[in-house]
């Protein structure tokens, strides 16, 4: 138990560059005395002492704000920053070295017995606000950006944002992006500044190339007036495009 409390601060101290001391991280982190409150309750739940389990699940959420049914199973070095409103269903099992945010719900989608809430594997990053909601797998080493709504599976490396959740680039070229930026630090709340929205850069994309037709289309009409050639007879008049207005719209 004290060799996987001193892997739990080891931990916070690689994750969150706010810490400064062992014993600012042991008396002043929620998350520790969350993970800490846990496993003792999971090992009474373990131990068919339901009741004690629930009840120090319940202590252990009036004191840290972060929900963990004694039923969930969490692995070594599971890191919560800040932890407020953290929710972890009964059913969900989370792996080794995986960080959530606050904010974090792994919570089910349905009222059936069995397993029906999340999988998280090893090395997973959960940003602030997100909602994992299901009994789907994250594979290891995956992001989920703040405030994404995931109810599919997401692969390994990959980053879904969005709501709901979308799998953003993958290819060679992100994923050489997304090793240089480990290499310069941890990337908190598992976003980045190139991790639009997919559908909001689908849209802006078709907003450009309306843009750039609209664009020609006048210049062709000022083209054939200044031949002589009247393009405006029996043109019902369309409303004004504003590619810029409908892109603030879109963010």
């Amino acid at each position: 138990m004290f060799r996987e409390l001193r892997e739990d601060i080891r931990a916070v101290f690689d994750r969150d560059p706010a810490a400064r001391s062992f014993w600012e991280v042991l008396t002043c982190y929620p998350g520790i005395h969350a993970l800490i409150m846990h496993r003792l309750a999971h090992w009474l739940w373990g131990h068919r002492l339901r009741w004690m389990g629930r009840f120090t699940a319940h202590l252990s959420r009036m004191l840290t704000g972060i929900e963990i049914h004694p039923g969930a199973t969490i692995g070594r070095r599971f890191f919560v920053d800040h932890g407020m409103g953290v929710v972890i269903g009964e059913t969900a099992v989370i792996g080794d070295d995986v960080t959530l945010y606050h904010g974090v719900t792994l919570g089910g989608t349905s009222w059936n017995k069995g397993k029906r809430h999340p999988t998280l594997e090893n090395g997973v990053v959960i940003g602030a606000g997100a909602k994992v909601l299901g009994p789907i797998i994250i594979s290891a080493g995956a992001k989920v950006g703040s405030n994404a709504v995931v109810t599919k599976a997401i692969p390994a490396g990959a980053t879904a944002v969005g709501n709901p959740a979308r799998i953003l680039d993958n290819t060679e070229q992100g994923r050489q992006r997304q090793a240089q930026a480990e290499k310069m630090g941890f990337s908190a709340y598992a976003v980045g500044r190139d991790q639009d929205d997919p559908l909001a850069k689908a849209i802006h994309g078709l907003l450009d190339h309306a843009a750039e037709t609209d664009r020609r289309l006048a210049s062709l009409v000022k083209e054939l007036e200044a031949q002589g050639v009247k393009c405006d007879k029996d043109v019902q008049q369309a409303d004004s495009f504003d590619p810029q207005y409908l892109s603030k719209i879109v963010d």
